[in-house]
């Protein structure tokens, strides 16, 4: 079992927001959400975010774990941990004190790691 799947494993996902799916607005949410579709606003949780391929998000992100495979243009503030996966494009500013970034993942941005 890799990371990213421990993770999603311990956090079982409470909600979907598929694909053909657009909101716009500040989601706030416990567990693990999947997104799928199209988000732009803020996004708030102590829990993990998990961004999928072909997925397109605009938004300001505050989160324990966010992993992306999809699109994500905006600033992630994660206090655990970012993963990006191959298909992921990310644009904006990560501040989290661990990120992983897997090869074939487009990052135009910055990157803090802070100590915890």
């Amino acid at each position: 079992m890799n990371s990213t799947e421990s993770i999603i494993t311990s956090n079982q996902v409470t909600t979907i927001l598929d694909q053909g799916a657009f909101f716009e607005g500040r989601l706030t949410f416990e567990g693990t959400v999947h997104l799928g579709g199209h988000f732009k606003g803020e996004i708030f949780t102590h829990d993990t975010l998990v961004v999928g391929q072909g997925a397109q998000v605009e938004a300001q992100i505050e989160a324990d774990h966010v992993i992306i495979s999809g699109t994500v243009h905006g600033n992630i503030f994660a206090r655990r941990r970012v993963i990006m996966h191959p298909t992921a494009v990310f644009r904006g500013t990560v501040t989290t004190p661990s990120l992983r970034i897997d090869e074939g993942v487009v990052f135009e941005g910055a990157s803090y790691m802070p100590k915890i």
